[in-house]
């Protein structure tokens, strides 16, 4: 019995430990400034899709229109670049890096625009002999940097005071 109620102290005294000091599951993040907010992109962008569900997941309302009262974000660029990293002992590509910028603004009310921009690279090796499956793997990784960017301005967001 007593063994039950030191554990049952323990695990209460680090909860309350844990929630004092703001500690947050990562996943969804708390956007409480941001009830509202107008996204701005090139029509059929990939990244203005994913950034959008992961603002709706945070249960911030996109809205349609430029409102002077509501934030304003303005994805400007995204684009992939890649370099040759290294090559085959016959001439052909053997690994690239793929670069991800992303440039966006930021328009909050009664305040400047503020512009970011960031990259992120992976290392990705090409076999010419497996040229389905490296097709299909370039896919996934572009769709998992596009992810981290989505992420990445979600957490800029909710940096900013």
């Amino acid at each position: 019995m007593k063994k039950h109620s030191v554990w049952t102290g323990l695990l209460l005294a680090s909860s309350l430990l844990l929630t004092s000091c703001g500690f947050h599951l990562r996943g969804s993040l708390p956007l409480e400034r941001y009830p509202a907010i107008f996204v701005d992109a090139k029509k059929h962008s990939e990244l203005a899709s994913l950034l959008s569900q992961q603002l709706t997941s945070n249960e911030v309302k996109l809205l349609t229109e430029l409102d002077p009262k509501a934030p304003a974000l303005m994805l400007q660029q995204d684009s992939l670049e890649r370099r040759t990293l290294s090559l085959f002992p016959n001439g052909q590509v053997a690994e690239y890096e793929l670069i991800y910028r992303v440039k966006y603004q930021l328009l909050l009310p009664g305040q400047d625009i503020q512009e970011f921009q960031f990259e992120l690279t992976r290392d990705y090796q090409d076999d010419p002999n497996l040229a389905l499956a490296k097709a299909k793997e370039l896919d996934l990784l572009l769709q998992e940097l596009r992810n981290q960017a989505a992420s990445r301005i979600i957490r800029q967001l909710n940096r900013i005071r």
